[in-house]
């Protein structure tokens, strides 16, 4: 397992996992959202309770969504998370938070766990049990 680095290193790798990271989200703009709303025949309010929408910086920067990423790595690796593991998940999720534009939204249910984990894995040199790969490969479409 190769050890997270600091310094300028480190952070060239984390804007690259972050940039990663953004280009795997699905975000809308409060108007695209409200339109596809009303195309379902839904108020705003219905389609925010039921798709759980947010702030796209407010779902990246949840407990939420850090403890569901936290446990989808550890579970992957089969392992707990060393502290640089740790505070690696934690920097690209608040790196990517303070990334988007303020008004962006998404769901809850973006799989940014398999996400961080395509991006995160390789790196640290671990690699997911094969019936966990093959799961993650149709997750991804």
């Amino acid at each position: 397992m190769s050890l997270v680095g600091t310094g300028a290193a480190a952070q060239t790798q984390n804007s690259d996992l972050v940039a990663q990271l953004l280009n795997s989200l699905c975000t809308r703009t409060l108007n695209h959202f409200a339109q596809e709303a009303k195309l379902d025949g839904e108020s705003l309010q219905q389609a925010v309770s039921r798709y759980e929408i947010d702030y796209a910086w407010h779902v990246l920067g949840s407990v939420r969504l850090r403890d569901e990423c936290l446990s989808s790595l550890e579970a992957r690796m089969g392992r707990a998370l060393g502290a640089a593991q740790r505070a690696q998940v934690l920097d690209v999720l608040q790196e990517a938070a303070l990334g988007l534009a303020p008004e962006l939204l998404m769901s809850f249910d973006n799989d940014v766990p398999e996400a961080l984990a395509v991006c995160l894995l390789p790196l640290w040199g671990a690699q997911a049990s094969p019936s966990q790969h093959r799961e993650g490969v149709e997750a991804l479409g």
